[in-house]
């Protein structure tokens, strides 16, 4: 196959999005936690979410705009109360998390169609996933629309992380094989990862070298 920007523009919706979200190859996908101002909580998968900076730690996700004005209720929430929480899936949450995307009415709580348990911390005003093994609460520091497709970035600030000791190495790496994580393609191809390779810092007067 080969085609140029006019071909991609021709394609059928549903067969361009396929193509271009699977072509962007393997990407993390998360739970997203959201509360509004009157405590009602909205769960929602994302596989947008993306590293920004270690100092201040931040990471940023895109909200896509609404199809023919239907509401998003993870934007509408965080507008209300600027506080979101990250939360990984493990193989067992596959089903559940794929179903948060269902459109849900705003009165109806993501957590309890999808079979799901809210996770409240006394210092954090938004609700965790309990299922999951890695829970990020992050509080929300800019939002940026993006003008050539009018979707939002939107920038957190890690205000609280939760991980298993083990998961964790002396040098701050992460072992997401350990920790069950899962990752997407397109939209709807779910995938175990494998504990990958380690290559040492890479340097311009030595070979590549792995870690273990």
């Amino acid at each position: 196959m080969y085609i140029n920007r006019d071909d991609l523009s021709k394609l059928p919706q549903r067969y361009r999005a396929n193509l271009v979200n699977g072509i962007a190859g393997f990407k993390p996908v998360n739970l997203i936690g959201t509360a509004d101002a009157q405590g009602r909580v909205n769960l929602a998968i994302f596989s947008s979410v993306f590293h920004i900076g270690a100092s201040p730690a931040l990471l940023g996700m895109i909200i896509r705009p609404a199809p023919n004005g239907t509401e998003r209720h993870t934007l509408d929430n965080i507008n209300q109360n600027p506080h979101f929480t990250i939360n990984s899936l493990g193989t067992e949450m596959i089903a559940a998390a794929h179903q948060t995307s269902a459109r849900y009415a705003q009165t109806v709580s993501e957590f309890d169609a999808v079979g799901l348990t809210p996770l409240w911390q006394a210092d954090f005003a938004a609700p965790f996933v309990a299922e999951s093994a890695i829970q990020l609460g992050m509080n929300v520091r800019q939002i940026t629309p993006i003008r050539l497709n009018e979707t939002l970035m939107v920038i957190g600030e890690i205000a609280t992380l939760s991980i298993a000791d083990e998961w964790v190495a002396e040098d701050g790496s992460v072992d997401l094989h350990s920790a069950g994580a899962i990752v997407v393609t397109g939209l709807d191809r779910y995938h175990q990862v494998d504990t990958g390779q380690r290559y040492a810092y890479a340097k311009p007067e030595y070979s590549a070298r792995k870690l273990d």
